[in-house]
Order: C-alpha cells, then sequence, then structure tokens
C-alpha cells in the first residue's frame, strides 16, 4: 500500500502548541509558565529564521514545475502561527500577568508608567539608555539603514512644520541593555520593558517634531550559512567569513505591532526590501523569549528544585577508570550530578597513565571544563585528538574559539566535510598501566555539555567492554581521514551502530526480526524514544511492522512525520508526547527480541539528516542492570498521564485521560534514582 506522511513543518509547529499548553496550564508556578512563554517565542523565531525559508523555497518550487506536491504547507503554518499567537497574548495578558499582580509583581504591559516610579525609569532613560539609541532616518538618511535579524526597532513617524512626515527608525537596545528594569514602591515590585522607557521619552530624544506615531517591529532573517564544497581554503576560515553575513541573510518575516498604518507598513517594506517576507502583525513587544530573564522571584512562583543526585559508589580515592574497568555503568541527567562526567576528562587529562585523549564535540558550554581539560591534557604533552564540529547551528563561533585554543595547546584537531556533520557523541581514553593498554570509553545521547545537562534529559555509559572500545577505536581512525563520506570505506563495525556505515540497515533488520516473530504468531514490540521522527524508510518499516501486528509504543518530543492509529496503515502504534521541567532529549531504542529485549541508545533521531547527512552512533546496552533500569525509566514515561499527551491521527496534542493515578514521569523517575542512590 501507499504510505502517508505528515508534514515536518506543520509537524514541529504542532510541538510548539505543546509548548504553549504548558504555558496556559493551571497547574503549574506562574514563573514557570511565563517561562514556557519564551521558550515558545524562540522557538518561533528559530522556525522563521531556519525553516520557514525552505517551506516557501519548495512551495515555489512545486507551483513552478506544477507538481502534485503543489501544497498548502505555507498557508497552514501562518494560520496555526496565527492562532497560537492569539492563545499566547490570551494566557499572557488574560491570566499570567494578572496573577503576578496578586503576588505584588506589577509587570506593565501597554500601560502607562505610574507616576510613582516615573522619576527612577526617567533617571534610567538618561544615565543607561540614552547612550544607545541611534535614529536613522529611513529616507535620506546619510547611510542607508539595514536592520539586523531579530534586533528590535520602532518606527517613530514625526510630523514637520511644514505638514510633511519624517520616520525614523529608532533601535531597542536590549542586547546591551537588560530587557527589563524592576523598582520596588510601597510594597509592589514594578517591572518596565526597556521598549516602554524609551516610548516615554521620545519627546527628550525628538524635540522640536511632533511625535505622530510609534510602532515596534523586527525582521527575522534565514540562518542558512552557504558553504561551498568547492572551496580550498580552510574550513574554519569559510565559516568565520559566512558567520560575519549570517545577520544579513534574506529577510523571511517582518513582525509588527498592531494599528500600524497601511502606508507606513507599506512604506517600511518597499525601503527595507522586505518583499517576499511573511509579513505577520504580532503584539506591542517581540523577542518575547526574554521574559526567561523576567527579574522576578518569590516562594510557589518557581518550581522547587530538585538537587542532582550523587552516585556514592564512585569513590575519591579510587581511579574512576578502575572503577569502569568493574562493569559498565551509567548517568541520567540531569536527575544525577554530571560530575562523573566531568571526572572522567579531568582525570584523564592529569592520569600519567593515559597516553591518548579522542572526544568528538558538537555543541559544548560556553566556559566549557571539559574543552578546559583537554588542553591541560595537551599541554601535559598527552596525544589529543578532537572533532571539533564547526557546523553545529548557532554553535559555530564557540566552537571555532574552542578549537583555536586547542590547536594552540597543541591538541590534533579533526573538521568534518562540509557536506557531513559529526553527531556522534563519544569520547575514548587510552591508558597503559604496567605495560599493558587498557582502554575507557564514553557513549551518551546528548553532547558533553555541562551547562546543558541542568536541564535535558540525556543518558551518558561509561564502559571497559573491549568489543566496544574496538568499535571506538575505529571510528576515530575513520574520523581523522576527515573522509566526506562511507564511500571507499569498509568498516566493520560489529557492536556500534554508525551512521554512513550500519545504523540504518541494523535498526531496519532489527524491525524485520520483529515483524517475523509477530507473523509467527508470537509477541512482538517495538519501544522507541527519540526527539525527532522524519526518514520514511525508517517510518514505513514501522508501518509495515504495525501491518504485521507488532506493538510499537514511541515517545517522540517533536517533529513526527509518522500517523498513529491509521487503520490498515498504523493501528498498532501509540506517539506520546512529554514536555515537563525537564527537556526530554535522549534517543532509546528497544525491541522485544522474544522475550531477551535488547536495547540500544545513542546520538541519532530517525530523521533524513541524522540518517543521510551525518556521522552519528548508537550503541547496545550489554548489562543486564543497566538495560533494566533504562527499561524501568521508559516504562514510567509510557504511563505518564500528567504531562504527556497523545498524538492523534491530525497529530494534534490530546491530554491523556486521568482517570488513572497520577503518573509524573520525571518525578517518578527522580524518585525511583533517588531510592537507588541510598
Amino acid at each position: 500500500m501507499e504510505y502517508s506522511f505528515f508534514d515536518r513543518d506543520l509537524s514541529w509547529l504542532l510541538f510548539n502548541e505543546r509548548i504553549l499548553m504548558e504555558a496556559e496550564s493551571e497547574d503549574l508556578p506562574v514563573l514557570e509558565r511565563i517561562s514556557f512563554l519564551a521558550i515558545f517565542s524562540s522557538n518561533l523565531d528559530e522556525f522563521y529564521r531556519v525553516r520557514m525559508p525552505v517551506v516557501m523555497a519548495l512551495h515555489k518550487l512545486n507551483l513552478l514545475n506544477k507538481t502534485e506536491q503543489n501544497d498548502d504547507v505555507p498557508d497552514k503554518a501562518r494560520q496555526l502561527v496565527e492562532q497560537m499567537q492569539n492563545r499566547f497574548g490570551q494566557v499572557f495578558t488574560g491570566r499570567l500577568i494578572p496573577l503576578l499582580k496578586e503576588n505584588n509583581i506589577h509587570l506593565l504591559f501597554h500601560e502607562p508608567i505610574p507616576a510613582a516610579i516615573a522619576d527612577r525609569v526617567n533617571d534610567y532613560f538618561y544615565s543607561q539608555v540614552l547612550a544607545f539609541l541611534q535614529p536613522a532616518d529611513l529616507i535620506g538618511g546619510k547611510k542607508q539603514f539595514f536592520p539586523e535579524n531579530n534586533k528590535l526597532y520602532f518606527l517613530v513617524n514625526l510630523g514637520l512644520k511644514d505638514g510633511k512626515e519624517r520616520p525614523v527608525i529608532l533601535n531597542i537596545p536590549s542586547n546591551q541593555l537588560p530587557r527589563f528594569f524592576s523598582v520596588n514602591e510601597d510594597g509592589k515590585q514594578y517591572i518596565v520593558f526597556l521598549d516602554d522607557i524609551i516610548r516615554y521619552n521620545l519627546d527628550k530624544i525628538f524635540k522640536t517634531e511632533e511625535i505622530k506615531g510609534c510602532y515596534s517591529f523586527k525582521i527575522t532573517r534565514d540562518a542558512e550559512l552557504d558553504l561551498n564544497d568547492d572551496y580550498e581554503g580552510d574550513v574554519q576560515e569559510q565559516i568565520e567569513k559566512q558567520l560575519l553575513k549570517r545577520d544579513m541573510g534574506l529577510a523571511t518575516r517582518f513582525l509588527h505591532q498592531p494599528g500600524i498604518p497601511l502606508r507606513v507598513l507599506h512604506l517600511i517594506e518597499d525601503k527595507l526590501g522586505l518583499q517576499g517576507s511573511s509579513i505577520v502583525e504580532g503584539g506591542f513587544y517581540h523577542n518575547l523569549k526574554d521574559l526567561m530573564g523576567l527579574p522576578a522571584g518569590g516562594p510557589g512562583l518557581k518550581y522547587i528544585k530538585w538537587p542532582a543526585l550523587v552516585n556514592r559508589q564512585i569513590s575519591a580515592d579510587e581511579s574512576i577508570f578502575d572503577y569502569i574497568a568493574k562493569g559498565d555503568c551509567i548517568f541520567h541527567a540531569p536527575y544525577q550530578s554530571y560530575n562523573a562526567i566531568l571526572r572522567f576528562f579531568n582525570e584523564a587529562a592529569i592520569d600519567e597513565d593515559v597516553e591518548e585523549i579522542s572526544v568528538t564535540l558538537y555543541r559544548v558550554a560556553s566556559d566549557s571544563r571539559i574543552v578546559n581539560a583537554m588542553i591541560s591534557a595537551a599541554e601535559r604533552g598527552k596525544k589529543v585528538r578532537v572533532l571539533v564540529e564547526l557546523k553545529a547551528r548557532f554553535d559555530e563561533a564557540n566552537n571555532i574559539k574552542w578549537a583555536k585554543r586547542l590547536k594552540a595547546a597543541g591538541a590534533s584537531i579533526i573538521y568534518s566535510d562540509k557536506a557531513i556533520k559529526v553527531h556522534a557523541k563519544v569520547g575514548l581514553v587510552k591508558r597503559v598501566v604496567d605495560g599493558r593498554v587498557k582502554y575507557a570509553g564514553l557513549l551518551a545521547t546528548g553532547n558533553f555539555n555541562e551547562s546543558t545537562a541542568a536541564f535535558y534529559t540525556d543518558h551518558i555509559m561509561m564502559t571497559a567492554n573491549p568489543q566496544l572500545l574496538r568499535d571506538m577505536d575505529l571510528l576515530f581512525i575513520y574520523l581523522a581521514k576527515k573522509a566526506k563520506s562511507s564511500d571507499g570505506y569498509d568498516i566493520d563495525f560489529q557492536h556500534l551502530l554508525v551512521a554512513q556505515f550500519n545504523l540504518q540497515s541494523k535498526f531496519i533488520a532489527l524491525i524485520d526480526r520483529e515483524i517475523e516473530q509477530a507473523r509467527k504468531g508470537n509477541p512482538a514490540a517495538i519501544t522507541i524514544k527519540m526527539n525527532n521522527l522524519e526518514e520514511r524508510v525508517l517510518i514505513g518499516k514501522l508501518y509495515e511492522a504495525s501491518q504485521a501486528g507488532v506493538q510499537i509504543r514511541m515517545i517522540v518530543r517533536s517533529i513526527c512525520c509518522l500517523i498513529p492509529g491509521v487503520k490498515g496503515m498504523s493501528e498498532n502504534i501509540a506517539i506520546r508526547r512529554i514536555v515537563d521541567r525537564y527537556l526530554e532529549h535522549g534517543r532509546i531504542f528497544i525491541f522485544h527480541n522474544g522475550g531477551n529485549p535488547e536495547v540500544f541508545m545513542g546520538s541519532a533521531d530517525w530523521m533524513n539528516r541524522n540518517i543521510y547527512r551525518r556521522i552519528e552512533v548508537c550503541f547496545p546496552v550489554y548489562d543486564e542492570k543497566i538495560k533494566q533500569e533504562v527499561m524501568d525509566m521508559i516504562e514510567i514515561q509510557l504511563r505518564d498521564n500528567v504531562q504527556a499527551v497523545t498524538l492523534n491521527e491530525q497529530l494534534q496534542n490530546i491530554r491523556v485521560d486521568r482517570t488513572e493515578p497520577p503518573v509524573q514521569s520525571q518525578r517518578a523517575i527522580y524518585e525511583l534514582l533517588q531510592q537507588k542512590s541510598i
């Protein structure tokens, strides 16, 4: 039969709706709900910066070729965005701002500045804000004005004495000053947008003209870097040059406040060259991702923190490598402390027995302890081999910074080819103890990043298993060749699943085995947790498994192109989505295997990019205790009826029936691991 697939971009927008649902939830503390609004806003900015250019390009191509794929995705996307922005405004102004006021926090939102704080607002304007303001004439200025990506601006329409108008662009310097100004007065906290401080003082800037109107706007630009495959120079140099141009990219969205006169709108569109971009009416304030830094607090307004659990079995007197040699061990961030992972790299840097360290870096912290450990190791004369992925979107500059520092310290730096990203999260340490070579490995589902490890749920396994270590060594040998793809390379990965080599074929074989069991009338099941599901070959294989009677349970956080619950195609597939205090980030694959489950974890989602354009690594879990622990955690998540939703045939988010006793999976997992840590 011909299979159906859901559009990836509409699916992603529905994921962002799931974020919005948390902001609407009365069960959450008010500041956490506001944080979800900030995440929603940030996600939407990225959609217009990264995906909307692709959506529009494909739509135009389909129209040009008059293909059957002449879809209405752009219109559906705009409709979804408009609906969600309306909901955003309703919950923010109708519920959350009043809740803040109930707690004596007055966030001034499109309202006059109270006389009680006016003097302090004016003082802040004169002493702090005024220095950063740069008015620019829209017409006839000395220099043509170019609005930067996602920066905030006013269009101030000035009336001149001769009856003419003078349109002026005025920046809102939120990249140089805090977005919010906070003062306390009479037991109340007042929080004022930087935007409103400037609005309030426009007459101090334009002293001789009549202010006829002031309208906020911002422009979102295409973020894609134009990397030339034929470029013969250093890839780092090329990316650095392209980063300088990123904020100069094609405008994809012009977001403006309501009520702007049509003639003014057309004037801005014409003078700023916005033809072809999406013209979107938003609210009076933009970049509401800044709400994440709202300067407010108080009892009951935020989550009660869960202290990271510490593995007491690792002694301070014992080398972590000796501990790993006793058997595989696993850490679940952020429930458990990330210190053990930092210790792995720190001990490797200082241990006299360590001769070589190899690691892949995709996204690292801006002040990374891990990279500093690699620098220390290289400066001590150890052989340090680091694959730094310079093409990690929006982390390019940070990665270039660390690559330069590593190189200066004497580390061997590997860059992937322009056509391939290395997204694997693996580390390998070689020691020589009493003349014997010993290896220790680290395999993870998420980045080696101690900052994101505080709020991304990931799994990090340390191992001395020689079978896994052999494959890891082969992988680093391959990466050191800086190969464009696996073409011409026949690497026999016997245990690791590596994209470009055996990852897709191995997953297909594992699904086929369950299909065979189901057709024989035996129990057959697949359980998968991942961030994104798009790749059609693997989705088609899951459809085939469903038709054969394999029971398939999935947890898919965001993009999902598989349509569940369709009779004759996917009636045996159920999908749920979990959004809670931590970002669900781990990838886990469980196959029933006739009652002897096989468990894999790793870096790879089932996206086209992961399967065809990246080096990814998934790894088997051989330790029976770890395997059971992982399966227990997944079973808890599949019972979640508080933070989980199910996806219907339209991939809409449907709240789970709460007739059963409540199960909030992240809390339950924390409590499970807490018991094990005692």
